[in-house]
């Protein structure tokens, strides 16, 4: 299979199959937007949930604590793994079955980690979650396919503010949960709301039958021609690696940092600090917007931009100062609104490429800028415990004034 290389050779093929419960070529409803935004929340939540519990669970398993990380990272890796192995099946299988069946991988896993009592059936749980939970990536694409090229910028901007309220809030609510009741009731509620949301995509999503006659095998071999052939895609996909891996490292270092000398914020403090991030999540609908006026370049630029000022803006003050405090807030909403600006507008530009190939232009922009959020979670935990916040925060800099030198040699819109 050989695949085309301009967007004017990829749109006929992209014929699609719906019935008569699809969205009006006006656009979607603001009804299914919202559906498919909170969907996207409640399934990614899932990804998060374990990560304040992390002491907890180990404990009560009889996991080692020097292995307690294990617990957020096969969550992790199972999620890398189905950005490439299973959402390009989107382009390949009827859309609203393949989404509600990797939403029930996802509800058998939470009630296996509910049960577990030894370290291997929760870690197993824990990699299924990953696994089920691209489900998100799933719904993203889908959103956009549905929706007509004037507004597609819109929805998936719209879509985007669910995914990113349902990360930002998972921590609190998990931790919420677990200290009112235990542990096991996140895993279990969670799986309640998953058996809700299922019943409901089902009856409420359109069918979707994708156009593409590939096997599996020939889905996936065309991904590593799509990554070679696409300069959008590539352009897109490192400027959020980058943009991703300055996120991941705030987010690592910064919990540290508070509840150091320097602040001493208790964990109530922290998870307060961890809700103001919430408010960056105002970017998505704003640079879908943005991006259906033609305004990819300046909102992208914006955003890498933002994100180098939140770290710069926190050397302003002295350091355990309550201004130094306010001004480090601060910088989490920022670098939470440019990287989510970012973000959307990279979609937005790859799903122009065409609407047969979405899915799988989704796994691989999506397991790329996963990639740079480890090494930025890897690069946070070093530098903290090297060189304290200075060092963190320099190559927390350094990471968004590199994608803005590669966007600088960008010549067209991207």
């Amino acid at each position: 299979m050989t695949l085309p290389s301009t967007p004017a050779q990829l749109l006929p093929s992209s014929v699609q199959t719906m019935d008569p419960s699809s969205a009006p070529s006006s656009g979607l409803s603001a009804g299914m937007t919202f559906m498919m935004a909170a969907a996207c929340g409640l399934i990614a939540a899932n990804l998060y949930y374990a990560q304040p519990l992390a002491g907890p669970i180990a404990a009560a398993i009889g996991l080692p604590v020097e292995a307690t990380g294990l617990i957020v990272t096969l969550t992790q890796i199972g999620y890398g793994i189905g950005l490439l192995l299973l959402v390009p099946l989107g382009d390949l299988i009827e859309n609203r079955r393949l989404i509600v069946g990797m939403i029930g991988l996802v509800t058998l896993a939470l009630i296996a980690a509910g049960l577990s009592t030894t370290p291997g059936p929760f870690l197993a749980a824990s990699l299924a979650i990953g696994l089920g939970s691209v489900a998100v990536q799933m719904i993203v694409p889908f959103a956009a396919n549905l929706a007509p090229d004037a507004v597609r910028g819109r929805v998936v901007g719209n879509v985007m503010s669910g995914l990113m309220l349902g990360i930002m809030m998972a921590r609190p609510v998990a931790s919420v949960i677990a200290h009112l009741f235990s542990w096991h009731t996140m895993f279990y509620l969670s799986a309640v709301v998953m058996v809700a949301l299922a019943a409901l995509l089902w009856t409420r999503l359109p069918r979707r039958a994708p156009a593409a006659k590939l096997s599996y095998l020939q889905l996936i071999g065309s991904m590593g021609r799509l990554l070679a052939t696409q300069p959008v895609l590539q352009r897109r996909a490192a400027y959020q690696a980058f943009q991703f891996a300055a996120f991941s490292l705030f987010w690592t270092v910064t919990p540290l940092y508070l509840s150091g000398p320097a602040f001493g914020l208790s964990q109530g403090g922290i998870a307060l600090f961890a809700l103001a991030g919430v408010a960056g999540a105002i970017a998505s609908p704003i640079a879908g917007r943005l991006a259906d006026r033609g305004l990819v370049r300046p909102a992208t630029a914006f955003g890498l931009i933002s994100v180098a000022v939140a770290f710069l803006i926190t050397h302003i003050a002295p350091e355990g100062s309550s201004l130094a405090l306010a001004l480090l807030t601060f910088a989490a909403i920022l670098l939470d609104f440019g990287v989510t600006m970012t973000l959307v507008t990279g979609q937005r530009s790859i799903y122009e490429l065409g609407a047969d190939l979405r899915s799988r232009l989704n796994g691989l922009f999506m397991a790329i800028f996963f990639t740079g959020g480890a090494i930025g979670s890897a690069l946070g935990a070093w530098a903290f415990a090297s060189g304290a916040w200075s060092l963190a925060s320099m190559i927390g800099l350094a990471l968004p004034v590199l994608a803005l030198a590669v966007f600088t040699t960008e010549k067209r819109k991207g």
